[in-house]
């Protein structure tokens, strides 16, 4: 049984000029100990889908899914009491931005003491000896002294890691790594990408890495799933999409890495992510796709087969070939 299944989950905003739907009909499988990767640019709604899970959006938001599930419960009809038990102990998130999300006017060891209180039955010593394990693990040098600072004492990377050590603290079942490497210098970020995936595969716990590197992708995770303007375009394990990416999405993703450049210029996509009032009809990436034609400018593409990767596409690719001459399935 699937550890999180979410099946047809869609976002709406409500906005001075209407709705606008951020993520649109995105399914979601995570299988106990597993990690897998939610991929696209900025305004693709992957960090909306999952704070949509968390219950973590503001009141203009409107959630709803056809299936949502974890664990065997049925996270739409919990009440909001019994959805606490769950969030921040057995699903936990690290966020994008740790400077922002650790309150400063409390103490490192306040917060962590926070979530044990709230979700654990250890007495006040107890908490204060896992509250030092936790920076220890999580490699933060002197934790007994560590405990006592203030987030603003704290570097980049050391509140990074004391973040982690909050999402950690009750040993959760599902991680979310919100760009838990964004404002980090390159080797902070080898450093904390190698801890969380260490703790990980220790813990046994699955993760879902949520970024728009791929190179991280690549040496992180075992799946990959692609969002474009709140949809889902692709999934596939990360070797079979490196290899052969079956939506041109991702193929143009893909080609954009430095290591893959072959001309004096890096490959670009252009244009950019459509929003509330320029979204086309038919496929939502048509206006940036170097293969779409006046179907998929007028048609909602179908989705197509596990063996394509699901891809949300008229034209699926094979070996970097759109198949225009294959009838697609609906």
């Amino acid at each position: 049984m699937p550890l999180l299944e979410i099946r047809n989950l869609s976002v709406d905003f409500a906005t001075a000029s209407g709705r606008f739907r951020a993520v649109d009909g995105v399914d979601v499988t995570v299988e106990p100990g597993d990690l897998m990767a939610i991929v696209g640019e900025s305004g693709s709604g992957k960090s909306v889908s999952m704070l949509a899970l968390m219950g973590l959006l503001p009141w203009t938001a409107t959630v709803t899914a056809d299936k949502m599930e974890f664990d065997g419960q049925d996270l739409r009809s919990l009440s909001a009491r019994a959805k606490r038990q769950i969030i921040g102990r057995d699903i936990s998130m690290i966020f994008q931005e740790p400077m922002s999300s650790l309150n400063p006017c409390f103490t490192v060891g306040f917060q962590i003491k926070e979530s044990l209180k709230l979700h654990t039955s250890l007495d006040r010593r107890q908490r204060q000896d896992r509250a030092v394990e936790l920076l220890e693990l999580v490699g933060i040098p002197d934790p007994a002294k560590r405990l006592n600072a203030f987030p603003h004492q704290l570097s980049g990377g050391m509140s990074q890691r004391a973040m982690i050590a909050i999402a950690l603290a009750c040993q959760p079942k599902l991680l979310i790594a919100d760009e838990p490497t964004t404002a980090l210098d390159v080797t902070i970020q080898a450093q904390i990408l190698e801890l969380l995936t260490g703790l990980q595969q220790t813990a046994g716990m699955a993760m879902i890495l949520i970024t728009h590197d791929m190179g991280v992708v690549a040496e992180t995770v075992r799946r990959v799933s692609v969002q474009y303007a709140g949809q889902k375009v692709e999934e596939q394990p990360v070797e079979d999409l490196f290899d052969d990416p079956h939506h041109p999405y991702t193929a143009a993703l893909l080609a954009a890495l430095p290591e893959r450049a072959t001309g004096k210029h890096l490959p670009t996509i252009k244009g950019v992510v459509p929003g509330q009032f320029d979204r086309p009809q038919g496929c939502l990436f048509s206006p940036r796709c170097a293969f779409a034609d006046e179907r998929c400018r007028t048609i909602v593409p179908p989705r197509q087969p596990q063996a394509l990767g699901q891809a949300l596409c008229h034209y699926p690719l094979i070996d970097g070939v759109p198949q225009k001459s294959q009838e697609v399935t609906a």
